[in-house]
């Protein structure tokens, strides 16, 4: 389908298929039965704009996200998924929403004092993380052996598995474990930082997915993402979900992909 025609087609269609990954807080659904999290509430406004009034989420698993974006099951993809490399290689990112420091779920206290990836492999720590994250490469790439990181469903998984002391901590972003411990009071998130890998600090920042074709739809989208960064809206849509204002970007999709 040629390029220009999505969104006409969306237009015509009056509705938008926006795969999710059923992660809070990104796209979830709430205890009410309703699909929200920042990318679907995001959506709505930005394709309101753009002529097409419903926003129709479609949760799969993480890792399906992007083949089933390009084998036409839905017409983008919100999943708090972030910008790198491989991925820019295999559809067309809008510029981020926001960016993203690590974090990790430790008991109270941190007793083994955790507060990088250099020291869960000087301590020989049990570190878990969730499927396809970021976090496994940071790990390998501070020399763990990928055979020894324990891979749990999601955060909530690992802040169980921390507080039962399957495994001392848990690493993801510094948005869900902030989230994930705030009821509990056997773990506690340590502070954000900035993975070292190979001595080179990693930023991540997360935006929507579209097909590789899908370019015109990706640069109207971002024209209203630039028009709600300079004026505050995006930031007032995200902080209901635990957003704070380090979390703001100024980063590009294209900086990201490389």
């Amino acid at each position: 389908m040629p390029t220009g025609d999505t969104l006409a087609r969306l237009k015509s269609q009056g509705t938008v298929r926006l795969g999710i990954a059923g992660e809070a807080p990104y796209g979830y659904i709430d205890d009410q039965g309703n699909f929200t999290g920042e990318a679907v509430e995001l959506a709505k406004v930005i394709f309101k704009r753009l002529g097409v009034g419903k926003v129709q989420p479609v949760a799969t698993d993480f890792s399906s996200l992007i083949p089933g974006l390009n084998s036409q099951q839905f017409d983008v993809v919100s999943a708090g998924m972030y910008i790198n490399k491989d991925r820019c290689a295999q559809v067309v990112f809008a510029d981020p929403e926001y960016q993203m420091l690590d974090s990790f779920i430790v008991k109270k206290g941190n007793p083994k004092n955790l507060t990088s990836y250099a020291d869960i492999k000087r301590t020989g720590a049990k570190m878990a993380t969730g499927t396809g994250y970021a976090e496994i490469d940071y790990a390998i790439g501070n020399g763990i052996p990928e055979k020894e990181i324990v891979i749990l469903q999601d955060p909530v998984a690992g802040l169980n598995a921390v507080e039962s002391g399957r495994v001392d901590v848990f690493a993801g972003t510094a948005l869900t474990g902030r989230e994930v411990v705030r009821k509990s009071t056997k773990a506690e998130a340590t502070e954000p930082f900035a993975p070292l890998v190979n001595g080179e600090k990693k930023v991540d920042g997360g935006g929507f997915a579209f097909r590789k074709l899908d370019t015109g739809l990706r640069d109207a989208f971002n024209v209203e993402i630039h028009k709600m960064k300079k004026s505050g809206e995006l930031f007032r849509i995200l902080e209901p979900f635990g957003f704070t204002k380090s979390e703001m970007t100024t980063l590009t999709a294209e900086e990201l992909c490389r």
